[in-house]
């Protein structure tokens, strides 16, 4: 999976409204965060947050979950989560974003 593509997903997901047509679960909402962590810092390089931050918890465990994945497999990961994500979603603007990564 190029870098390329890998960006263009980013920007996607990144643009995308909070109350739009296209609407990550929570679930789809860490994995990219996990996923994005890990190609854009690599492993975990932080202490995991205190008790009652409950958010953060959640992403830095989502993110050590993913330790020792490669920069590409993470880049890979990240962008077929969308690419299936926006397959379901199933509108004119999910298939103008998949042909946009595909192009990148």
């Amino acid at each position: 999976m190029s870098k390329a593509k890998f960006d263009k997903a980013v920007a996607i997901v990144q643009s995308l409204p909070k109350e739009g047509p296209i609407k990550p679960t929570q679930d789809e909402q860490l994995f990219f965060y996990k996923y994005y962590k890990q190609a854009t810092v690599g492993d975990v390089n932080t202490s995991r947050p205190g008790m009652l931050d409950f958010v953060g918890k959640a992403k830095w465990d989502a993110w050590k979950g993913v330790e020792g994945t490669s920069t590409e497999d993470a880049y890979a990961k990240y962008v077929e989560k969308l690419i299936e994500i926006l397959k379901r979603a199933d509108t004119e603007e999910s298939k103008k974003y998949i042909a946009e990564i595909e192009a990148a």
